[in-house]
């Protein structure tokens, strides 16, 4: 496939912090690329640069070295506003912890991506409720994160993160937090929902039994992508 085909490719992407005089590569010459469909699990041990690439393939931070190709586009040379513009279209993030807005109904987190990006109120809370029906949830839509559970949380997460149809789905552990039998529901409903809308996924993850459901895996070690296994 040719770059224009895929979702994402980084491409010789290098990242380095550093302190004083202390200097730390935290991704050295990482190529990856991601294609419309496919979900890949990013493992590794805590420290090896997961995290860090995941916010680079986000656009949440850039690298020293490489760049970032998104349908094609170049972005790692884009200037913060363009960074910020394509990443509310293109990128969906979650968490390991759902950071959802306390004040608002899961309908209203949802729904408040696309009114940033200009849909009418009344499209964005329709699509946001069809999207967490979708999930299970159509009981639970006017409720507050507060008064949901740790799935449901998570759910309303992974709506609000695929909400402005992004080609690129990024996770960061998304079922860490929950217990075995939420995780599982979750992992599945997660699963279901990118296939569905032909979402490119990278899941950060430790939980290998959920790596190998997914279509290959790349392992990170020392900051370099060592390893790449199909399942």
């Amino acid at each position: 496939m040719s770059r224009a085909q895929a979702a994402m490719v980084l491409r010789s992407v290098g990242r380095t912090y550093r302190q004083g005089e202390n200097a730390l590569a935290v991704l050295r010459d990482v190529n990856l690329t991601l294609y419309p469909g496919e979900i890949v699990a990013l493992v590794g041990p805590s420290g090896s640069g997961k995290s860090t690439l995941l916010h680079i393939a986000g656009l949440l931070d850039l690298p020293d070295t490489g760049d970032v190709y998104i349908g094609g586009k170049r972005c790692a040379k884009l200037d913060e506003s363009a960074r910020t513009m394509l990443r509310r279209t293109a990128v969906g993030f979650v968490y390991q912890f759902h950071h959802l807005l306390p004040e608002f109904s899961a309908v209203e987190n949802v729904a408040l991506p696309q009114r940033i990006a200009g849909v009418t109120p009344a499209a964005a809370e329709n699509s946001a409720s069809e999207l967490l029906t979708r999930l299970g949830l159509k009981e639970r839509i006017h409720h507050r994160p507060g008064e949901l559970s740790g799935g449901e949380q998570q759910r309303v997460a992974i709506c609000r993160a695929v909400a402005n149809n992004p080609s690129v789905l990024l996770a960061d552990e998304p079922t860490g937090n929950l217990d075995p039998e939420t995780s599982e529901s979750v992992f599945k409903e997660l699963m279901k929902l990118a296939r569905t809308q032909k979402v490119a996924g990278l899941i950060a993850t430790h939980n290998m039994e959920l790596a190998k459901r997914m279509d290959r895996a790349v392992t990170m070690d020392g900051g370099r992508l060592r390893d790449v296994k199909t399942f």
